[in-house]
């Protein structure tokens, strides 16, 4: 009796991993197809000196690599990456929490809010990218007309190598930051309303009751937008391709601009996917210390 119990519960086991492996096959499939074969071929690539058209392929080993260590545009790209993520984190996620604290305060009648402050989510970066580079034009933008008013000449903040990233950026936050602001409202809703009511009755004001208590309780999901906003910033491209194209100069390129610059502009697929491999690489470097320092410090 006690082997016909095993032996039952050993076929069961073994049709519940035929079942999961059979829904599984789908998303294993497809992430092997369009995730892990592109990876390992874009590292292939990167081995050779390729148009990226014809058939001839010359091997040369880690000369991109080589290469790409050497390059300074490339480092630029980088550091650009870096200084959006850095800046959109200190921009999008306090911003994100206010807008968040205030509509989950307000309750219902700021619905209409909640519509208004979504809308830039909703639209396309492309979209976005073409609306802002018509408002920021340096003649008949609505920066310079608005300073023509005040008695000032035409401004050009994208044709201006000091302002075009950091005008780039609050783009960026300003369509980003609505999708932060629904990740705290979320956050606040996983917070029991009871221990508001408790907090109320012990006579903590909204403030002190959003200091001291919703506050600490929203740091885990601060943490993880911490890591989607860096994880986001680092793969940037549609918007700023459009509103500037990594320019003037090297200002606001990037990797992603810089790779496809390479691949598709100079048609250099070899280095363009050495450029691509790099960017994988720091991606995940970055990501990985980023995760360490946040969830580090653990309680025993």
């Amino acid at each position: 009796m006690k082997e016909k119990s095993i032996s039952l519960l050993a076929l069961r086991q073994r049709n519940t991993r035929r079942v999961a492996a059979l829904f599984l096959a789908p998303v294993a499939i497809l992430l092997t197809v369009f995730v892990f074969y592109p990876i390992v071929d874009t590292f292939i690539t990167s081995g050779y000196q390729w148009n990226g058209i014809s058939a001839d392929k010359k091997f040369i080993g880690f000369g991109n690599w080589s290469k790409l260590i050497a390059d300074k545009s490339f480092w630029i790209a980088f550091k650009n990456n870096l200084i959006i993520m850095v800046l959109s984190i200190c921009i999008q996620i306090p911003i994100g929490l206010a807008l968040a604290t205030f509509l989950d305060f307000g309750g219902k009648k700021l619905t209409i809010f909640k519509v208004l402050w979504f809308i830039p989510l909703l639209m396309s970066s492309v979209a976005i990218g073409f609306l802002f580079t018509y408002a920021l034009a340096t003649n008949g933008g609505l920066v310079s007309t608005i300073a023509g008013w005040f008695g000032g000449g035409n401004i050009d903040l994208l044709g201006n190598p000091k302002t075009a990233l950091l005008t780039v950026i609050l783009v960026i936050c300003w369509q980003f930051t609505p999708f932060y602001m629904v990740y705290f409202m979320a956050a606040f809703t996983n917070i029991p309303f009871d221990v508001f009511e408790a907090a109320r009755i012990d006579g903590a004001t909204r403030g002190q009751y959003f200091w001291r208590i919703a506050l600490p309780l929203l740091v885990p999901s601060m943490k993880s937008a911490a890591i989607l906003s860096m994880v986001g910033s680092l793969k940037y491209f549609d918007l700023i391709y459009v509103m500037t194209g990594g320019g003037p100069g090297t200002s606001t390129e990037l990797m992603a601009t810089y790779m496809y610059k390479q691949s598709f502009k100079t048609f250099n697929m070899g280095y363009g996917s050495t450029v691509a491999g790099g960017m994988f690489l720091l991606i995940t470097m970055v990501s990985l210390i980023t995760m360490k320092l946040l969830n580090g410090k653990k309680e025993a």
